[in-house]
């Protein structure tokens, strides 16, 4: 089984891309939406160790992490070291399930997929980009978005350039929706004879 990793700065497209994939029949883990679960599950008694009442009722309180982070932010490494392993461990139950029901190719859509040598674990990477100008356009049009926070963001991320040089396949989001839509079926033709290596070498 194939395993793609699906990547990209905040605001270039990758939950639309992702989307797209999934109607073509190939399934998606989120790597965002595994977070939430562990926010509200295995992750808080750990988070709450590490960084003491920022959790309430069972849950971890975004704000109060967000504002430990800010005061310090050293604890970024901390954090990334309790989420990391658990979002990793859903993403090899997931692979494993797909591989179970004998599927060509299986998605990874993880925001931080370069930053975290990501890439070593799956047999493509799949850049999802956009112009700066639409970047900036869309990010900074989400509620309580500002300038200051969107540039913090971008600081911490593998630039857009980057990623690209490292990309197999890229997918620029800034043009129409049946652009973004081709370029995704133009990858997945292109993957259909690819050997597959990645799931028996690392998820198994």
């Amino acid at each position: 089984m194939l395993v793609i990793g699906l990547t990209g700065s905040i605001g270039m497209g990758k939950s639309a891309i992702a989307a797209m994939f999934r109607l073509r029949g190939v399934a998606v883990c989120d790597a965002d939406a595994e977070v939430h679960k562990l926010y509200a599950g295995a992750a808080v008694p750990l988070i709450e160790a590490a960084f003491p009442g920022a959790t309430a009722d069972g849950l971890v309180d975004r704000p109060k992490l967000a504002a430990a982070l800010m005061a310090d932010p050293s604890g970024f490494k901390r954090l990334e070291a309790i989420v990391h392993p658990l979002v990793q461990r859903a993403e090899r139950d997931f692979l494993h399930m797909e591989a179970a029901k004998g599927a060509h190719a299986a998605v990874l859509e993880i925001p931080l997929l370069l930053e975290t040598d990501g890439d070593a674990r799956v047999d493509v990477v799949v850049v999802v980009s956009a112009p700066a100008d639409v970047q900036r356009a869309r990010v900074l049009g989400r509620p309580g978005m500002t300038p200051e926070k969107l540039d913090s963001l971008l600081r911490r991320q593998t630039s857009d350039a980057e990623k690209r040089a490292r990309a197999d396949f890229i997918v620029d989001t800034g043009g129409s929706m049946a652009q973004s839509q081709a370029q995704v079926d133009a990858i997945l033709a292109a993957l259909t004879d690819r050997v597959a290596g990645a799931f028996a070498e690392h998820w198994l």
